[in-house]
């Protein structure tokens, strides 16, 4: 069993930054895939970005540019620096973990955190 706890969410002008960190606990295997996803209101959760623990990493085309995932292996963290955030970015974001494709949809992840909102006003 995997634990994910994201944080770092918070209000933030459009134009500014933010960086969300995702802590992760209990059995964590090397394969694991982590990724970021967003869920606004009313709207389907949607992927963002994903990266392997070899470094390989990937991002949806709507964040490309303005957000980087990035991993500490020794530390069992993830993170996700956003730049340029738009208000479109409003959403709360999920930490996920897990080892199967593809990497951009919800359904290939097992573990989920509880989320942490990003709210980007205009």
């Amino acid at each position: 069993q995997v634990q994910l706890v994201e944080s770092g969410g918070g209000l933030v002008q459009a134009g500014g930054s933010l960086r969300l960190s995702c802590a992760a606990s209990g059995r964590t295997f090397s394969r694991n895939t982590m990724a970021w996803f967003r869920q606004a209101p009313g709207k389907d959760r949607e992927f963002v970005a994903t990266i392997k623990w070899t470094g390989v990493r990937y991002h949806a085309d709507s964040v490309k540019g303005r957000f980087t995932i990035s991993r500490d292996s020794a530390k069992n963290m993830v993170y996700l620096q956003m730049n340029s955030l738009k208000p479109e970015d409003t959403a709360v974001y999920y930490c996920a973990a897990g080892a199967s494709t593809p990497w951009d949809l919800e359904a290939a992840y097992d573990y989920w955190g509880q989320g942490t909102q990003v709210t980007v006003s205009s």
